[in-house]
């Protein structure tokens, strides 16, 4: 397979062009809208790097002049906007509380757009320790960069060898159209669910059948796959039934509102305590490396920072070495802390409080949210190089920054009278929330930079560039996550909060982090906080942690992820379960496609690669089909008033819906697996 050699310092290509910046915002838009829905529906985001790329490459090879650096500036753009996305796992938690009725524009898209900038201007002097001088992986960063050279060396040998496009509009046709029919047309099940007595014990059995999950399930791999499912298991198979065992059923309650009453008030703080503990765990064994990474950092890079605006000459600085002037982050970050003054200034306004207590609390808030932004952003930098984006713990960051900022509210309202009153008490609930979802926008901006930044070093881009680019891309992002958050939560509504009174509640999206953390945020202030189940997960964790403590020390591959464990407990079984299908697909055919490429004589590690590359954007096609699909309905939902406006069947079609729903999921499954295999033998004769 021929790569594209790395750019040279010498060599200077159009980088960040305008057509360039179009494209990116094109592309930012589907997969910003594809992880606010995938995030809402089951918590969980995909990286969007590989399959902007491949889009980005197709594109602009109809144009002429069109370089491997322009191609890395768009998915740059498009990963960072796709990445800022996972501020849905806190902030609907203001409409849930009752504090909003929807997503005000601007005070969403500036929340956004100053934390995830923030997040880009803390991972600047980042770069030089953590990319430069760093053995750390960097997984999808690699991939990335891998995939750029690929199709550069193609288009430049005259090739019209597949970028990649055609798999990712295969797999996106076929979840949407699978979507389309579930949650449209409703001839086809979502999913299937038993609920079995077993003495005075209640036992579920749920599959679900998203394809989404399937591609989310595939990229997580088979050890986070099998981690969830051990969270399932100790779920529904324990602690369930336990709970419902030793707990008296209300003589109205039907065994699926009992059991779902008892995982929803009880045992999902289980899962709770155990991300938790996952989230501290992982930030304390990364911590030394980590602070010895960010100080070698400061010190190589400042002295760069302040004459990277220089012109190259005799002992200027390369090219591939600029970063942003000193005095531009100087500028952006003090413009960033104005924006988010005013923000909570005007968020705090309604607020029954005087004026300088109202400040002093604006104060606290935008000070939280700089200094434990810079902290989180030097983490997750760390962590994203360290395990890859996907897998590093945001939602655990989450919950870690929900009760600090809580805690440090708590002390400054109660001596300035604050929570005195209920009005006054829901407003601190809701400024601990609106905090903590600036502390998310840095946490997964810096979680995502690096890679991109690594991208970039391997494919010989402009850092300077490159991180302008990715301030664009937090500005896109931020501007396309309020309508969609409005869009979706008037036509679905979230678990607990209905914007009308007929919704089906059952129809809701889940948004499982941030049901959490508004659950925990409200118990703190409220003194109410289910702590013996978070103790309970908490405990589960320590032990957890002990077993893959053992596991890494005896080397090999088996390892036991308890943040995936903590994931598995907290989700619904229907979502996880969707999610292990996904992940032993992953699992099993690069097992079936090492013995066949091995039984033929070929080339292993490139018929892997090959397999890997195909499965991945099948995968990513999944996701973004099925969740463009469900932002389309929301669209008609919204704009017809109706329930399932394009529904043809009624409720009485539910038996065979599910029946037909897993006949399909398993066709569109096996046809995954032929494309992959398929495909994959193809690249290595052709070789």
């Amino acid at each position: 397979m021929q790569r594209a050699e790395r750019v040279a310092d010498s060599v200077s290509l159009p980088e960040l062009t305008l057509r360039g910046v179009i494209l990116g915002a094109l592309i930012t838009v589907v997969f910003t809208a594809s992880n606010i829905y995938l995030g809402l529906k089951v918590g969980l985001t995909f990286s969007s790097a590989i399959p902007a790329a491949v889009i980005s490459m197709a594109v602009l090879r109809l144009f002429p002049g069109a370089n491997i650096l322009e191609n890395n500036m768009v998915q740059t753009q498009a990963s960072a906007a796709g990445t800022l996305s996972s501020i849905i796992f806190i902030l609907p938690g203001l409409v849930m509380l009752g504090h909003w009725q929807g997503f005000p524009f601007w005070q969403t898209m500036a929340i956004c757009a100053a934390g995830g900038m923030l997040g880009v201007i803390f991972s600047i002097p980042l770069r030089h320790a953590m990319v430069v001088n760093s053995d750390l992986p960097y997984p999808e960063g690699v991939a990335a960069a891998e995939i750029l050279r690929v199709g550069s060396a193609s288009q430049e040998a005259g090739g019209k060898a597949s970028t990649g496009l055609a798999d990712l509009v295969a797999g996106g046709l076929a979840a949407g159209l699978f979507s389309f029919a579930a949650s449209g047309l409703r001839v086809l099940a979502e999913g299937a669910n038993a609920w079995l007595a077993a003495g005075a014990s209640v036992v579920r059995l749920s599959m679900g059948f998203s394809l989404a999950l399937v591609g989310a399930g595939y990229l997580v791999g088979i050890v986070g796959g099998l981690a969830m499912l051990l969270g399932l298991i100790l779920t529904w198979g324990i602690a369930v039934p336990w709970l419902t065992a030793i707990t008296p059923m209300p003589v109205d309650a039907t065994l699926a509102s009992f059991g779902t009453k008892i995982w929803s008030t009880q045992a999902r703080f289980i899962g709770a305590g155990t991300i938790a503990i996952a989230a501290i765990w992982t930030l304390a064994t990364l911590f030394k490396p980590m602070v010895e990474g960010v100080r070698a950092s400061m010190g190589a890079s400042f002295g760069a920072l302040r004459t990277a605006g220089q012109q190259d000459g005799q002992g200027g600085i390369p090219r591939i070495q600029r970063d942003l002037p000193a005095r531009w982050i100087g500028v952006l970050t003090l413009v960033m802390i104005a924006v988010l003054a005013i923000t909570f200034g005007y968020f705090l306004a309604p607020a029954p409080l005087a004026t300088g207590p109202a400040w002093r609390l604006v104060a606290c808030a935008v000070l939280f949210a700089f200094v434990f932004g810079f902290l989180v952003a030097a983490a997750c930098g760390y962590m994203a190089g360290l395990v890859g984006s996907s897998a590093s713990p945001i939602s655990g960051i989450g919950i870690i920054a929900v009760i600090l900022v809580s805690l440090l509210i708590l002390g400054v309202g109660t001596l300035d009278g604050l929570l005195g009153t209920p009005e006054g008490g829901r407003f601190a609930i809701a400024l601990a929330i609106f905090t903590t979802s600036a502390v998310v926008a840095v946490a997964s901006i810096s979680n995502d930079n690096l890679q991109d930044l690594k991208t970039g070093w391997l494919v010989g881009a402009t850092p300077w560039r490159q991180q302008v680019a990715l301030l664009i891309g937090c500005v896109v992002g931020a501007a396309v996550i309020p309508p969609v958050l409005e869009l979706l939560y008037h036509a679905y509504g979230f678990a607990g909060a209905l914007p009308r009174a007929d919704m089906d509640p059952n129809q809701a999206l889940a948004a499982p982090q941030a049901t959490l953390m508004t659950a925990i945020a409200t118990g703190i202030f409220t003194h109410q906080l289910n702590w013996t189940m978070i103790l309970i997960g908490v405990a589960l964790g320590v032990v957890l942690i002990a077993i893959d403590e053992m596991l890494r020390r005896r080397g090999g591959v088996a390892r036991l992820p308890v943040l995936a464990v903590g994931i598995g407990i907290y989700l619904p079984p229907t979502i996880s379960s969707a999610l292990v299908v996904g992940a032993v697909l992953s699992w099993w055919l690069m097992r079936a496609e090492r013995r066949r490429v091995q039984a033929r004589g070929d080339d292993v590690q490139l018929a892997l690669e090959h397999a890997e590359r195909r499965g991945t954007l099948l995968a990513s096609g999944l996701i973004v089909g099925e969740s463009l699909v469900g932002v389309a309905l929301a669209a008609v939902i919204g704009l017809s008033g109706h329930e399932a406006p394009l529904a043809l069947v009624g409720e009485g079609f539910a038996t065979m819906a599910q029946w037909l729903g897993l006949a399909v999921f398993v066709l569109v499954c096996v046809a995954f697996c032929r494309r992959v295999l398929t495909a994959a033998g193809a690249a290595v004769q052709s070789s």
